[in-house]
């Protein structure tokens, strides 16, 4: 924190002189101070509104006792984080939010990562204080994606500020008064029939259970113990970075070759990778891309890999849905091909295949169930194997889900060996790794476009204005002695700025990645909870130092996507790939 002369200030915390930039709020002054302030409606960054009263101070000279969240530090201000007066207050709030908040600890899916469990623990609350002011309500559980128990929430405003202003999707607000306050979609309706798009970001930012993923681990751990099947599993590129952390490593901490042998522990019988797909997506996006440039197609072309972007575009610009990629996701491609490709050479019974995904995504669990992603049971009904439909993807569970499966099973995870991916979908560049990150999709890309049309590497394959954590990032790349302007955007806020450009006609790209989630998949909603720039960032590093540590960092390297399309597809954007690996979108009705 900045605290040179011209712009800091002095003023004492709990009897100890402390320095602190002007500007900064009495909160920021505590922790500065080494001192822990608790607070449940306040997030950095996302949310600072002040209405849970947990992060009273004791200023001399004031009156009351001050919210230290909004109140500004000032020169002189002696403060006091602890005094009787102080802790009484705390107490109060936490007993208070406790009267209506059900009695389920246990078998809470934030059992152990809640903000106000953690609350009543740090203030010593051991029973209930207060009778209950309400009437349970019926929990929202429609929807594949995101589940919300108004019973459990606390009006913290976490969730509606980050829906409204990180993603400007406004799907829930505060509604009622007194008593009847609670968050909600407009006219109560559940969160599958409202703008909801499933992004998510609402279960990381939430202190409680209120808003949560739809938990599917019990019916894949059914499946696992079910002789009949064979149970295949993905890991998307951003859980390497990630599960270490929910298990209780450092943030940032690399486990891909841990999360292997963890995921072989739980007896899937192969392990896989979705940086596999991730190399094919790049191989039939890339293609797509120059396809478009040459026969003057739909530009700029836009990533299709983000399943809440996907749903924000249906939703709010849907004269705009020409401009995707008609590429599925890494996801939804690998489903496809373990049950077409992988299966044949196998010899498995396609309808016997359950194919889990682990995502750092909620909204991936939606895509997964929406109807068009059957090309699995369409093409062996092609073949005369017809049977009852099914998905190419039964299960995509998030971070925190596969998790909890981990801590399930009682496997140590940091005590596991390094183990690989099974082949032949388990093999991947760096070019997949990066797809983590916000501006990875687009780098991965112009780095094998630029080489299948100009026949020789990027001068470099590490394209420094597309990485970082700017809201938008634009870059120029001379492929062939044609210039093309590209663009990067996060948070379905700043992709909201590229659609206003593109309906408006005026944008100048050729190409434009969009992710949904802030930070791209590494700050993803089926992340660890309560995320901070800071985590972010460590993730962020964790991804690039794996792709600088490969032996193939360029997509059309991959041997065994080079064997796939010889086997298999034949070419990118041949007959075969259109079938299993593209899709369209349309318009969505709320």
């Amino acid at each position: 924190m900045n605290t040179n002369n011209a712009t800091a200030i002095k003023l004492t915390v709990d009897g100890r002189e402390s320095t602190i930039a002007s500007g900064s709020t009495i909160l920021d002054a505590c922790r500065s101070a080494g001192v822990h302030v608790p607070t449940l409606c306040h997030l950095e960054g996302v949310c600072s509104n002040a209405s849970c009263g947990l992060c009273v101070v004791e200023v001399e000279g004031a009156k009351s006792l001050v919210r230290s969240c909004v109140q500004a530090a000032a020169p002189g201000m002696r403060i006091k984080t602890s005094s009787a007066r102080v802790m009484e207050a705390r107490r109060a709030v936490v007993e208070l939010l406790l009267a209506n908040h059900p009695e389920d600890c246990l078998s809470c899916l934030r059992n152990g990562s809640c903000e106000l469990q953690s609350a009543a623990e740090l203030m010593g609350v051991r029973r209930k204080a207060f009778p209950s002011t309400k009437k349970p309500s019926k929990p929202d559980r429609v929807g594949w994606g995101v589940m919300r128990d108004n019973d459990k929430c606390i009006l913290c405003g976490r969730c509606v500020a980050v829906c409204r202003e990180t993603q400007s999707v406004s799907a829930i607000d505060f509604v009622g008064r007194g008593v009847r306050s609670r968050v909600a979609p407009f006219m109560d309706r559940p969160l599958s029939e409202s703008s909801c798009v499933s992004c998510g970001q609402c279960t990381v930012v939430c202190p409680t259970g209120a808003l949560t993923e739809r938990d599917e681990t019990d019916e894949v751990f059914a499946a696992l113990h079910d002789p009949e099947l064979t149970v295949v599993v993905q890991t998307a590129p951003a859980i390497r970075a990630s599960l270490g952390e929910a298990l209780g490593m450092a943030p940032g901490s690399l486990v891909t070759g841990k999360m292997a042998a963890a995921l072989r522990r739980l007896a899937f019988d192969q392990v896989f990778d979705t940086q596999f797909s991730a190399d094919l997506t790049i191989m039939e996006e890339g293609s797509e891309l120059l396809a478009r440039l040459a026969n003057k197609g739909t530009l700029p072309m836009i990533t299709s890999c983000s399943p809440g972007w996907i749903s924000f575009i249906e939703t709010f610009y849907p004269n705009l849905l020409p401009h995707l990629s008609s590429c599925k996701s890494p996801q939804q491609m690998f489903g496809s091909l373990a049950k077409t490709y992988w299966a044949q050479k196998a010899g498995v019974d396609p309808s016997k295949v359950v194919v889990v995904s682990i995502m750092p995504c909620t909204a991936k669990k939606f895509e997964a169930k929406r109807p068009e992603m059957r090309s699995a049971w369409e093409w062996w009904g092609e073949k005369g194997k017809k049977d009852s439909p099914y998905f190419d993807v039964d299960f995509a569970l998030t971070t925190r889900e596969l998790a909890r499966m981990i801590r399930r099973a009682g496997i140590d995870f940091e005590s596991l060996p390094e183990e690989s991916f099974d082949d032949p979908l388990g093999s991947s560049t760096g070019a997949a790794t990066i797809f983590a990150a916000t501006g990875g999709v687009m780098e991965a890309a112009l780095r094998t476009a630029y080489e299948i049309a100009v026949g020789k590497p990027l001068p470099s394959l590490e394209l420094e204005a597309v990485r970082g954590f700017d809201g938008i990032k634009e870059a120029s790349v001379d492929v062939g002695g044609t210039v093309l302007k590209v663009a990067v955007a996060h948070t379905l806020k700043n992709a909201r700025v590229i659609l206003e450009g593109i309906a408006a006609g005026t944008s100048p790209y050729a190409f434009v990645e969009i992710m949904s989630c802030p930070g791209g998949c590494l700050g993803g909603g089926g992340q660890p909870v309560a995320p901070d720039w800071a985590k972010k960032e460590k993730r962020r590093s964790a991804i690039y130092t794996e792709d600088r540590g490969l032996p193939r960092r360029k997509s059309h390297d991959n041997e065994s996507v080079k064997a796939l399309y010889a086997e298999f597809l034949e070419k990118p954007l041949g007959h075969q790939s259109h079938v299993l690996l593209h899709t369209h979108y349309t318009k969505k009705d709320t």
